[in-house]
């Protein structure tokens, strides 16, 4: 075997207890993945702070996304530029510094152009640890290391919004930023200390390869104007907006430009090729639609249980907690097992329990629910989700030599994260134009025509009046009492009809799982 498909366990061995490295490598990565969601709840605070509107401070996520997705893909070409752990220290101390000067800017400019940075220097973090993961660990362990991976991933996004909330309340919004810091610096010490390129790493750097300034050039305005799309979407009226049209129409254009230009041209920034493997491509999609369904009802509850139950941010965030909890407990016991067994029955089991828990939900949904059960929805999706990150990524990385492995983290995150995207403007268009549809459906009900509405009506008068309110705001503010329950009943229906298409887009992964090819045996994991 060449070196550069050699696997560690052939004669390259890490130097250090692989455990220690995947913590190291992993405490930044998790301070990356909070990020992106902690930041949303102090958005108000910042307006307020920096004196702008709350759409303009919107700019402060979107260019965190934009320049995060643009360095996700091209992170394994510069890692293999430059070193894979030179590549690595510098993206945590790009963000570690970033994050500093978030915490000082002045005005909303400087925070957007620190967000800028802060985003290039995240986007290189996930893709360098899986790498790095997958290159330290035996091929028959992958299964734990991605575990250790997927708890951060998995479980940043759920207490994310708790403790921004908390931040801001009790401390200011600026802490949401300077809390990475001290992580930051903890990171670079003992990754300096721990993290060693191996081999064919080092072999790659030896053989500088010309610079893809057309890819390059590509995939950042691409990618770049897809996530304004995605992003101000539903602010703008999608396409019936010349600025998400005009982003769209570049997007798009870019995009397939890209894909045409890097399977003619001898040294891609993206290996696009990759894509010819069957188990691989198929792999992407379902982190796609993992992201996709993970990122969107984390938003999705929250938003339930503070808009229409009521619940304080902290409150929201506990009733996600436990699933968060669930998901810690059976990642370990995942990684040991997908060496074992076939991990596509694994993936199956996943999507299959995931998408019958959103079903259930959909079903289930109303405004009477109380915590227990806002809790238990949660927690019988997370049994699900706990059985798909690291069978998934095993299969990605198994189908493809190691020495491809940078290549393989990056895009593999990118379909993660484009998921993650994907999902939120699902959601927020979702709510938005299904609850008017509902809404509409069920006002054809109250008019005094209808027997139930004036029964209600009634009912409602007769009790304020007998409270001394006079007959004429008896009778205004029952029709206000009983606008506000069509609302409330249109608003539930929106986000069931949501939760309704996540479990129907869950359950076509499926049987798509069988595209895959079957994992090598344990026996064989190594060779």
């Amino acid at each position: 075997m060449s070196q550069a498909n050699a696997v560690p366990d052939e004669g390259w061995h890490p130097g250090h207890n692989p455990m220690l490295i995947a913590l190291t490598v992993t405490m930044a990565t998790f301070m990356e993945v909070l990020d992106t969601s902690i930041a949303n709840v102090a958005l108000p605070h910042m307006a307020g702070n920096l004196s702008v509107s709350q759409a303009q401070s919107t700019w402060v996520l979107t260019a965190y996304l934009v320049s995060n997705a643009v360095i996700l893909p091209i992170s394994g070409w510069i890692s293999a530029r430059i070193g894979r752990k030179r590549f690595y220290m510098s993206c945590v101390a790009l963000f570690t510094i970033s994050s500093f000067l978030c915490g000082i800017a002045p005005n909303l400019g400087s925070l957007i152009f620190f967000r800028v940075l802060q985003g290039i220097g995240g986007g290189g973090l996930g893709p360098s640890e899986q790498s790095i993961l997958a290159d330290t660990f035996p091929r028959a362990k992958h299964g734990m290391a991605f575990a250790i991976y997927g708890m951060a991933v998995v479980l940043a996004p759920a207490i994310g919004p708790t403790l921004g909330g908390f931040i801001t309340d009790n401390y200011s919004w600026r802490w949401v930023f300077f809390i990475n810091v001290p992580v930051g610096i903890v990171s670079m010490i003992l990754t300096n200390k721990m993290v060693v390129d191996p081999p064919w790493i080092a072999q790659k750097k030896s053989t500088p390869v010309p610079i893809d300034i057309a890819g390059l050039t590509l995939i950042t305005v691409g990618l770049g104007s897809l996530e304004v799309v995605l992003d101000k979407g539903q602010e703008e009226d999608w396409f019936h907006s010349p600025f998400i049209c005009g982003f769209a129409l570049v997007s798009v254009v870019s995009l397939v430009a890209l894909v045409l230009w890097e399977l003619r041209t001898k040294h891609p920034i993206i290996d696009v090729r990759l894509f010819k493997d069957r188990t691989f491509a198929v792999a992407c999609g379902m982190m796609f639609m993992l992201g996709l369904s993970l990122f969107a009802t984390t938003l999705l509850l929250p938003q339930f249980t503070q808009v229409m139950l009521g619940y304080s941010a902290q409150q929201a965030g506990m009733a996600l907690s436990p699933g968060a909890v669930l998901v810690i407990c059976l990642m370990p016991f995942v990684g040991k097992t997908v060496s074992k067994s076939d991990p596509r029955k694994m993936i199956a089991f996943g999507f299959f329990v995931l998408s019958m828990a959103m079903f259930y939900m959909s079903h289930r949904l109303y405004l009477g629910i109380d915590f227990k059960h806002a809790m238990l929805f949660r927690v019988y999706q997370a049994f699900g989700l706990a059985f798909l990150f690291v069978p998934i990524n095993t299969l990605a990385f198994s189908s493809v030599p190691p020495a491809k492995s940078n290549a393989v983290s990056g895009l593999i995150n990118l379909s993660r994260n484009m998921g993650g995207d994907m999902g939120i403007a699902l959601v927020t268009t979702m709510l938005a134009r299904s609850a008017q549809v509902h809404q509409a459906e069920l006002t054809t009900h109250t008019t005094l025509f209808d027997a139930p509405f004036r029964d209600r009506l009634a009912g409602i008068t007769a009790a304020l009046q007998a409270a001394g309110t006079s007959a004429a705001d008896a009778t205004l503010k029952a029709y206000r009492a009983i606008y506000g329950t069509v609302l409330g009943q249109a608003q539930t229906m929106a986000y069931m009809d949501v939760l309704y298409i996540l479990a129907c887009g869950t359950v076509l992964m499926v049987p798509l799982t069988f595209f895959m090819k079957r994992a090598r045996g344990p026996a064989n994991m190594g060779h």
